[in-house]
């Protein structure tokens, strides 16, 4: 009996068939994973129920502002399962070098129109300062800095950022929190869900606060019955200088003097528990910038030594108020940042001594570096590959350990000498 020919035609229909089953299969499975993890997401959101409602939101709220959320996986810093960490914080304060982010033509520009800003809300600034005790520029320059003075719109849904936060975020609790705090808000009538944009860190507002700083720190300043760090200038500027002043801020104080260091300054006391008054800095020979003269108040004030750069680059003398400054955002370039602009727009100058053009290390070698300092006991503080002043200090106790030149910056050749065991 003869064999049947296939039919050619056939097979390749056949063959179509097949792909586009398989394509189907393929199609339904990637979306049930997805849908499996929204799905998790949408109970925990859930869960989240009695404690909004201990807090006094009501079920309508929680229901109309959670009903049909979706985590945003695409913003940085979480922890997801199944997948590699989306890396540290991707702000420029950690990981840009102080050249960059403290770019001259980005001061000046902001500057110039902080000048005008000061002008405008000249009364306003006057009472603020009556009031707090915190100079005008200070509070123009972190809503300079914060949203270019209400000029840039925040990108993302404050809702959605901090219930991803809370849900995969490295601050799960906090971030919860937060998400209550927010829904307050919202419940109070004080803003908008629409207007409640937020950082991907979820701050909001001119002067970008947390949602629970709002309630803590918020200052209706301009006598409408509510506190709106949205749209009222008056009360995002009050409400920032009240932050400072809980904060610990001291009336009369500046933040920082810009000094050049002796030849022979020892940058392992770059730390905050190292303090002395500033008549005593001068003495072991720091110089005030262009020859600014100190008075006998300034320089029985206490002060810690700052240089972002290790031995090089600008040098500062930190008052108080810096490290309060660095509590609204635990940076020191933002806090340089902030005063600097301060600075420039009551009439001051650019820093003295440039910034050198200095590498900024990857966050992963860092990290190695916290690590193996922290072996040798010289490093006590977190592991987050950021070279803070606790990190630039440890390292030149590790360099004069080490018989290497101690200039408390993090650099390849140090890195190389920490992988040979010196």
């Amino acid at each position: 009996m003869r064999a049947k020919r296939s039919n050619p035609v056939r097979l390749v229909l056949r063959r179509g068939v097949d792909c586009f089953v398989a394509l189907l299969l393929a199609m339904t499975v990637v979306p049930s994973s997805a849908a499996a993890a929204d799905a998790d997401f949408t109970q925990f959101i859930s869960s989240l129920w009695p404690e909004a409602a201990k807090a006094g939101v009501s079920r309508a709220v929680f229901a109309r502002e959670t009903g049909g959320l979706e985590p945003d996986y695409k913003l940085p810093d979480l922890l997801l399962p199944g997948r590699p960490k989306t890396g540290a914080p991707s702000q420029a304060e950690f990981v840009q070098v102080p050249a960059d982010y403290l770019r001259e033509a980005s001061i000046a520009r902001l500057a110039s129109h902080g000048r005008t800003l000061m002008q405008q809300h000249a009364a306003t600034l006057r009472a603020i300062e009556q009031r707090f005790g915190v100079p005008g520029p200070i509070i123009l320059a972190i809503w300079g800095r914060e949203t270019d003075f209400g000029r840039h719109r925040l990108p993302y849904d404050a809702v959605r950022v901090l219930a991803t936060q809370a849900y995969v975020g490295r601050r799960k609790e906090q971030y919860r929190g937060e998400l209550i705090a927010a829904l307050q808000l919202l419940q109070s009538g004080v803003v908008t869900r629409k207007d409640l944009r937020a950082s991907w860190g979820g701050a909001v507002g001119l002067t970008q606060f947390l949602p629970s700083e709002v309630t803590k720190h918020g200052v209706d300043f301009d006598g409408d019955g509510r506190v709106d760090l949205w749209h009222s200038v008056p009360d995002a500027l009050a409400s920032a200088a009240q932050q400072l002043v809980n904060k610990g801020w001291q009336r009369g104080v500046r933040w920082a003097y810009e000094v050049r260091a002796p030849g022979n300054a020892d940058c392992t006391q770059g730390v905050p528990e190292v303090t002395k008054p500033i008549g005593q800095w001068l003495q072991e020979g720091f110089v005030p910038a262009r020859g600014l003269r100190l008075s006998a108040a300034e320089q029985a004030q206490s002060a810690s030594l700052l240089q972002p750069e290790g031995i090089y680059g600008p040098s500062f003398l930190t008052t108080q108020n810096y490290f309060v400054i660095k509590e609204y955002n635990f940076s020191d370039l933002y806090v340089l940042f902030v005063g600097h602009l301060a600075d420039r727009m009551a009439g001051g100058a650019s820093f003295e001594t440039p910034w050198s053009a200095s590498h900024q290390l990857r966050t992963i070698s860092v990290e190695a570096m916290q690590r193996r300092l922290t072996e040798l006991r010289l490093y006590s503080d977190k592991i987050d590959g950021k070279a803070g002043m606790k990190t630039r200090a440890a390292l030149g106790a590790y360099q004069k350990r080490a018989g290497i030149k101690v200039d408390c910056w993090p650099s390849e050749e140090v890195l190389r000498a920490m992988r040979a065991g010196r």
